[in-house]
């Protein structure tokens, strides 16, 4: 009888509070129910007794001094996991939106030809999912394959990466080769592409976030203007509340006005953005001044409809400072970031003869500044440090004064996949007059249709404007499609000049003969043109 009585004990002792009572009634009935008071757990029998509710657990045996007593109540149910439904909604949409397949679909709407180049810039972009999706130790050995697109001028090379970052929501940024300088001459060094990115990327979190809290943000802006307009809420003024509710959803109180509190914008002084040390300089110096007060406003006084979005923007801005936008905006530059370099040609110089001997600030010092950058290291931003190991680079250049072994060794060793993109032919300039979604002849359609105007291009008059590009691209100088608006605009002339004076309803008809008409000047003077300065 001890012995039970110590387990009673030692059960009721490790029970918890609340089932402490149900604990012991329940030893209890198992000690009264075995023959002289003695415990199951001591009992010799192993047959169960007439008494024993079938329904009733075993009770554990009792446990010693140097086991842990066992706990017979259930563990309480552990809190839900928050759902993954971003990731699940992010992975699903790059799957239905982000398919090679698609990509070069997408293209196909705005480029013509090249298809080589949409492939490989639409291996890139997926492989950039891919590798997400790989384990942590593999994903870290997978580096991205960089691109280089080699071809004439107004092929498509600058338009695919225009609608790369259109059809892409990870950080994209598109930079000339020729605007950076050798490090020690005046000008920008290449680790302000990655400062700029890194802005890319801020602002895409940013903006990622700002949809996100919006209508809670509207929410709190009603409420504001309610506490304007009604008082505080309170049981009293609850019904009066509710009216001022549903005038301001309807619109009825928009040109009433309310008096709020403006954000002021601070008058800062031109820094050298391009220097992160006095960047971070002077966020130090402004945050000892201000001593992590609110941002200074003015009371200004302002209709519903105007002070709706001011409330709406300081809400959102209040929101956001509980959201971490630097490390969401470096980890995105960092796994999903893409860098276009165009014109790369452009500084490099032919390694034979005189030439190669160059003191351009341009040419091959910026070469050797991009070898880090391309192969990996870690660029201190003002938002902070960003390794480049994962970052996606594709270049493009013409190569017309240079080959592309004249650009540095190690250089091209970093960017393995080499796309080759042909010239346009007449065929091509045709289907760039017709095929893409905003063409060049839809855009003087629509812009003379502005007058009242109808302007009808006939497919004979089509195919004389790209003969005739053609012919002067072999003639005079290979600019590509671009010569299509040298020779739509010789055209055009006369009729978007006289279009104003029109009559609604005015029909123009542009045939075959009205374009000979008008290129006639053109084609004489072609052999004599590249002669004339």
């Amino acid at each position: 009888m001890m012995l039970a009585t110590n387990s009673l004990r030692r059960i009721g002792q490790r029970c918890s509070y609340s089932n402490q009572p149900q604990m012991l009634h329940r030893a209890a009935t198992a000690v009264a129910g075995q023959p002289n008071n003695i415990p199951r757990w001591l009992s010799t029998s192993t047959t169960p007794s007439d008494d024993d509710d079938e329904d009733e657990p075993a009770v554990p045996p009792p446990p010693t001094d140097d086991e842990p007593v066992a706990v017979v109540d259930i563990p309480p149910t552990p809190p839900p996991r928050p759902p993954t439904k971003s990731v699940a909604e992010t992975i699903d949409e790059l799957e239905k939106n982000m398919k090679p397949t698609k990509i070069v679909e997408q293209l196909d709407r705005h480029i013509v030809g090249q298809p080589d180049a949409k492939k490989a810039v639409a291996i890139a972009m997926r492989n950039r999912w891919r590798r997400r999706q790989l384990p942590e130790e593999i994903r870290k050995e997978v580096t991205p394959r960089n691109v280089l697109l080699v071809g004439p001028t107004g092929c498509g090379k600058t338009e695919v990466a225009r609608r790369m970052a259109m059809l892409n929501d990870a950080p994209f940024l598109k930079v000339e080769a020729t605007k950076f300088t050798e490090v020690g001459y005046h000008g920008r060094d290449v680790d302000q592409i990655i400062r700029d990115l890194m802005d890319v990327s801020m602002q895409l979190a940013k903006k990622k976030h700002t949809e996100q809290f919006k209508e809670e943000a509207e929410q709190l802006a009603e409420e504001r203007i309610l506490d304007i307009l009604a008082g505080p809420a309170s049981d009293s003024s609850a019904r009066g509340r509710e009216s001022f509710r549903d005038m301001l959803q309807q619109g009825l109180l928009d040109d009433q006005e309310i008096e709020i509190d403006v954000p002021t914008k601070q008058n800062q002084n031109e820094l050298d953005n391009n220097n992160p040390q006095i960047v971070a300089m002077s966020d130090l110096m402004q945050r000892l001044t201000n001593g992590n007060k609110k941002v200074p406003t003015e009371r200004r006084k302002l209709p519903i409809s105007e002070a709706r979005s001011v409330i709406v923007e300081t809400e959102i801005d209040r929101l956001l400072e509980n959201v971490d936008l630097r490390k969401a905006a470096v980890t995105a530059v960092e796994e999903s970031g893409i860098v276009f370099i165009d014109e790369i040609d452009k500084i490099c110089s032919p390694r034979e003869g005189f030439a190669s001997r160059s003191a351009d600030a341009s040419a091959e010092g910026v070469q050797r500044d991009l070898l880090p950058l391309v192969e990996g290291t870690t660029i201190n931003t003002k938002h902070g440090n960003v390794n480049t190991d994962y970052i996606l680079f594709i270049a493009s250049g013409a190569f017309h004064a240079v080959k592309v072994s004249d650009i540095l060794p190690e250089l091209q060793g970093r960017l393995p996949i080499r796309v080759e993109l042909a010239g346009l032919t007449e065929d091509d300039l045709y289907k760039i007059l017709t095929e893409p979604v905003a063409n060049l002849l839809r855009q003087q359609r629509e812009l003379i249709g502005a007058e009242g105007v109808d302007l009808e291009f006939e497919d004979d008059a089509i195919r004389e404007i790209a003969r005739m590009a053609a012919q002067l691209n072999k003639s005079v100088e290979n600019i590509g499609a671009r010569r299509l608006h040298t020779v739509l605009e010789r055209i055009m002339e006369a009729i978007s000049f006289e279009a104003a004076e029109m009559e609604s309803g005015t029909k123009v008809v542009v045939d075959k003969a009205l374009v000979e008409e008008r290129l006639q000047e053109v084609t004489m003077k072609a052999d004599i043109s590249r002669y004339i300065l």
